[in-house]
């Protein structure tokens, strides 16, 4: 009877799992981290250590010896693979770029063209024990080779900016991207420990505050690119005080993990955090929160990726002239009807950065506007409630040469009508731009 493993045993029952999931396998397959452990077991048994070395040795050194360059001396695949990994800031240890690579070579279905040039590198194979690497036993590699060709037949479709956390564990935190307006104060107070820069508190009236994105507790793991992994104090406010005056983009990762509970990795420093700050509250996940009673959505609102979209009539645009503040709003919404233009049923999505408003029979996009070109929003006086308009530049970039236009619509009711200035005067006010 041929000898068997019991890592690949368990291994096989893990990628028949995962196979059986169907589709395309993402952060949150319940297997996929299961099967990652495996394979990093697999990679590690039998690895022995150098001699007369501090250097703990992994199979990330191994791979890191494959780097090769083609004919052309260009890179070849593997060693672009490689190189990817070398190169992320997020990750600080050997094992955290291990786990990288392996994520990686899995959308790249690339695990076992890794395994089978390791082979056939003599003096990295040699790092591996004959008696206890499965690596070198011809009678395990076969079902081991096997199983990778069924993984590489696999779609993988993994977040492969979520990796932060691949250092200390396989269990990934929840990570979501948050979008600010320039505005003049996002208005966290941040805690940087173990090299992780936490929000302590949200600031009364700040943006963050405002949009009820971010909770205290959470990460902030990047702000436009840059990462924070390894942050020292006041990094982030450097990196936000360079980016003054521009959208943001942050990288948040939540310390609420997909079921609800305190995400494992967290539990030490947040229990740290709350000793030194003992009147620090961890919310609420943002989509847990309750919108406040005068901003629920109305039956003619549509949820839909962080925004609200609004069932309105599109009645038209005006120039209006060089004003464009709020004392001429009643004046245009006038001017605007005045014209007669045909009116549209259109969909209104109220987005973090800006508003789309999209006609609902052709589907094509009557206009976009972001929130640093409005000058004013407000919404018609009598006889007619329900109608609402917000001036912008023409052409924002030359605001004094250009003058002001107007865009009027109508909601469906004036509590809605309300509403909607509200989410507009919401995201404009807290911008750089002003008329």
């Amino acid at each position: 009877m041929a000898p068997k493993d019991p890592l690949l045993g368990t291994l096989k029952v893990c990628v028949l799992n995962l196979q059986s999931s169907g589709g395309t396998v993402s952060n949150t397959n319940p297997h996929l981290a299961s099967c990652c452990e495996l394979l990093e077991l697999v990679l590690r048994k039998g690895l022995q250590q150098p001699v007369l070395s501090l250097v703990h040795r992994d199979y990330w050194q191994c791979f890191e010896q494959l780097t090769r360059q083609d004919a052309c001396g260009r890179l070849s695949a593997l060693s672009l693979v490689v190189e990817q990994t070398r190169v992320c800031r997020k990750l600080l240890s050997a094992q955290g770029r291990g786990r990288y690579l392996l994520r990686l070579a899995l959308i790249r279905k690339a695990l076992p063209q890794f395994i089978t040039h390791l082979l056939h590198t003599p003096r990295v194979l040699e790092w591996y024990s004959p008696e206890v690497s499965i690596l070198r036993n011809e009678q395990f590699m076969e079902p081991f080779m096997s199983l990778l060709l069924v993984l590489s037949h696999m779609d993988f479709k993994l977040d492969m900016e979520n990796c932060s956390f691949l250092d200390e564990s396989w269990l990934l935190p929840v990570c979501e991207t948050y979008e600010v307006v320039p505005c003049r104060e996002v208005g966290m107070v941040l805690r940087y420990l173990s090299g992780r820069v936490f929000v302590l508190d949200l600031l009364p009236d700040g943006q963050a505050h405002v949009d009820k994105f971010i909770s205290p507790g959470d990460i902030i793991d990047e702000i436009n690119g840059t990462s924070l992994r390894n942050s020292k104090n006041k990094q982030a406010g450097v990196v936000l005080s360079r980016l003054k005056g521009c959208p943001l983009s942050i990288g948040v990762l939540r310390w609420r993990a997909q079921d609800g509970t305190v995400y494992r990795p967290l539990v030490k420093l947040l229990r740290a955090l709350r000793t030194e700050n003992p009147a620090m509250q961890l919310g609420p996940a943002p989509s847990q929160q309750s919108p406040p009673k005068d901003q629920r959505t109305s039956p003619s609102q549509c949820p839909k990726e962080r925004r609200i979209a609004y069932i309105v009539q599109y009645l038209g645009k005006a120039n209006i002239g060089m004003r464009g503040g709020k004392e001429v709003l009643q004046l245009a919404i006038i001017q605007v009807l005045q014209k007669n233009q045909p009116s549209k049923d259109a969909l209104l999505a109220v987005k973090e950065t800006h508003l789309t408003c999209t006609d609902r029979n052709s589907q094509l996009e009557v206009f976009e506007h972001h929130y640093p070109e409005i000058s004013c929003v407000g919404r018609s006086g009598k006889p007619d409630y329900t109608i609402f308009a917000f001036c912008m530049a023409d052409s924002p970039e030359t605001p004094q040469s250009t003058g002001f236009c107007c865009i009027a619509l109508r909601a469906s009711s004036t509590k809605e009508c309300e509403e909607i200035v509200y989410r507009i005067a919401a995201g404009f006010k807290h911008t750089e731009w002003f008329v």
